[in-house]
């Protein structure tokens, strides 16, 4: 009998029947739900509906439906039930349709709206209709509670395994479970050679860019095991990222600690869930020495404390941060007097050098208010850096003798590692060999793809080989003999190691930060340090503020009198050669030259050499022709007789004629008797001397 809800309208309309299962475990083995519900077709017939106006929806099949988002099938029913075109929405129950009241009630209020009746396996509901509207809500709201105490049932029992520590999770590379369900060490020396370097690496580097890129640089290799496809299970070998290496460093699992609530699941706006991380005080169940692991507890828990540290490089404050490359000591270290609030390192060019200079920014960054003071690091790290040296005591030999052991320890760790590839290596290509001499010659096609594997396993192992052969030498040399001795010599004094240039800053900055906790300045009429040691203690340097640059370049006053002194008798290069002979150079720490003393003399208003020979009354080579009416020839033919004395003004033969105001020159006659010009010297009369 036809139900009475279904009108003429609803039969105009097509009938829409939802097929969903939540899993394709189910869609495979629970066939009879899958019959069932492809049985409410004959429903829609039944009711008035043509065969050809009911639509199957079924490519939601093995999909689950606490969620609308990943579930294409029920997007497209709503919205053809939103476009009026559904007469009839069918299911065989509620949480086929939906487990998540939000989407359930948007479906029901889209079928009120457009007259939309929905059938289930108990009937025929109008949800425009109060009564049927309240009591579609209850079985929504009952198939959601159904799935939360199913969620809840099964979490609950994951929890009371993990609570003592036998739930099991699959293991990372390096960890792998026994028969008898333990958790052990991977068998494969190599890779636990690899995680054992990992580990050592960072803790002698302190940051995880520089453990991968000394991975890189060694042409060393990383295992992964691949956890899906045809090769699921094997492991690959492959150059490690900084990604794959910040997972190794942050998994407990390495220490031999069993953790559980790590994560935390977040519900996204659009559907679906994100995994937050969790702090590590916040980790529900914590297990220490569960099974063996690569480190211990406490090694653990420092790496995190310096990835934490090496992170704050990237957070909203940029406090401190792993060391850098720059030039500047207290990177990371330096609190401004002022505010309180960390300082940055800003650098500029002086002399062809990075010149660092600590600048306080916060206020300017977060409020915009005024940079709170900056201080050249020229003058502070130099202060501090002496400081350091005044502190260390004298490094003993068996520091010396650690150090040497430290760096053979970590040669013999990556020479056995590419041993260990080498012989992976020539193991797969045995076994590529095998494969290939017990394959059927006349099977070509199979014979012809298992000699290229073979052929590209050989290639493989003889890149090895010869990387190795290449990289051996090297090693080495870098631990020969002088090498040692060198080692030695500089751990027996540390002022030498801190100033030696082979030193690499970072390694400075390593050793500051070992030794010192923070330093905070004041940049006043004096520069202010109070250096803060990692013991508690507590040094204050007053350092004088560096001179302003227009000072620095202003010449001395003795300088400056030197050079006035000078000028009586020498020109400018002459004064210039001998300020260079006394090891005087100029602000930029040049030697001085011809312009440089000339600056000086046109800054300060200092006449010139030949200014003061013609303050002098020393006349130019025109002037004595016009005065003895004579030509210019004549005048320097007198010079080289020697009747007249010419006084130089430069080093370039250019000077003026020194002649006496009670001088005079008694001219010759030409001709064959002629009489050379002569010196005549007029005395005074009152002398009674004769002239000459």
């Amino acid at each position: 009998m036809p139900d009475l809800k279904v009108t003429a309208d609803h039969l105009r309309r097509d009938a829409y029947l939802y097929i969903r299962q939540s899993t394709l475990r189910q869609v495979a083995e629970n066939g009879e739900s899958t019959q069932r519900q492809y049985g409410l077709r004959d429903r829609a017939i039944a009711a008035g509906w043509p065969t050809e106006r009911v639509h199957v929806i079924d490519c939601d099949l093995g999909k689950s439906g606490s969620s609308a988002v990943a579930r294409d099938g029920f997007q497209e029913l709503v919205s053809e039930v939103a476009l009026a075109k559904a007469g009839v929405v069918m299911g065989l129950e509620v949480s086929r349709l939906a487990r998540n009241s939000a989407d359930w009630h948007r479906l029901l209020e889209l079928c009120a709206l457009t007259s939309t009746l929905i059938l289930d396996e108990d009937g025929v509901y109008d949800p425009a209709s109060f009564n049927d509207r309240l009591l579609l809500g209850l079985k929504g709201t009952m198939s959601e509670a159904e799935l939360h105490f199913l969620k809840a049932r099964m979490r609950g029992g994951q929890l009371n395994k993990a609570s003592r520590g036998d739930l099991k999770i699959g293991p990372p590379v390096g960890l792998v479970y026994l028969t008898d369900g333990t958790l052990a060490l991977d068998p494969d020396a190599e890779v636990q050679a690899a995680l054992r370097m990992v580990f050592t690496t960072f803790e002698r580097l302190g940051s995880a860019t520089r453990t991968v890129k000394f991975f890189l640089d060694e042409g060393i290799l990383f295992p992964r095991r691949l956890r899906k496809g045809p090769h699921k299970g094997e492991l690959m070998w492959a150059p490690p990222r900084h990604a794959r290496i910040l997972q190794i460093l942050h998994n407990p699992r390495y220490a031999g600690a069993f953790v559980y609530g790590r994560t935390r699941g977040r519900p996204r706006p659009g559907g679906g869930v994100s995994q937050i991380k969790v702090d590590m005080a916040d980790w529900r169940f914590v297990m220490p020495d569960m099974h063996p692991g690569y480190i211990d507890w406490e090694r653990f828990k420092a790496n995190q404390e310096r990835l934490a540290t090496n992170a704050q490089a990237y957070g909203m404050q940029r406090h401190a941060g792993p060391v850098r490359e720059g030039s500047a000591l207290l990177q990371g270290r330096v609190l401004c007097g002022l505010c309180g609030e960390r300082m940055g390192v800003h650098y500029s060019q002086e002399h062809g050098q990075p010149v660092p200079t600590y600048i306080c920014q916060e206020t300017a960054t977060r409020r915009g208010g005024k940079v709170c003071q900056s201080v050249p690091g020229k003058v502070v790290d130099p202060a501090v850096g002496a400081l350091l040296v005044e502190l260390m005591t004298p490094m003993t030999l068996d520091v010396t003798l650690a150090v040497q052991r430290e760096l053979e320890a970590r040669a013999a760790e990556t020479d056995t590692l590419r041993q260990q590839h080498i012989e992976r290596t020539r193991h797969d290509a045995e076994l590529a060999r095998r494969r290939y001499m017990k394959v059927d010659p006349d099977n070509r096609l199979v014979a012809d793809t298992l000699e290229a594997e073979w052929n590209e396993k050989l290639r493989l192992h003889t890149d090895v080989v010869e990387d190795y052969e290449r990289r051996a030498p090297e090693q080495a040399a870098a631990l020969d003999a002088e090498t040692q001795q060198r080692v030695r010599d500089l751990a027996e004094q540390f002022p030498r190691i801190w100033s030696d240039p082979r030193i690499d800053m970072r390694e400075r900055k390593r050793i500051l930060r070992l030794l010192v906790a923070d330093v905070t300045l004041v940049k006043a009429e004096t520069i202010v340090a109070n250096v803060r040691l990692s013991g508690g203690a507590t040094r204050t340097l007053t350092l004088d503020r560096p001179l302003p640059i227009a000072q620095i370049r202003k010449f001395k006053p003795e300088l400056v009198a030197d050079v006035d002194r000078l000028l009586d008798r020498h020109c400018d290069r002459e004064i210039a050669d001998i300020f260079n002979e006394r090891g005087l150079q100029t602000w930029e720490g040049k030697p001085f030259n011809l312009k440089k003393v000339a600056f000086i003399r046109a800054a300060y208003n200092l006449p010139s050499r030949r200014q003061r020979l013609r303050d002098c009354g020393m006349l130019t080579t025109q002037e004595v022709a016009e005065h003895f009416a004579i030509a210019e020839t004549a005048v320097h033919q007198w010079g080289r007789q020697g009747l007249i004395t010419k006084v130089y003004s430069d080093n370039l033969n250019r000077g003026l004629w020194d002649i006496p105001s009670d001088l005079t020159i008694i001219k010759g006659r030409p001709g064959p008797n002629a009489v050379p010009a002569r010196r005549a010297l007029i005395t005074a009369p009152s002398t009674g001397q004769d002239s000459l």
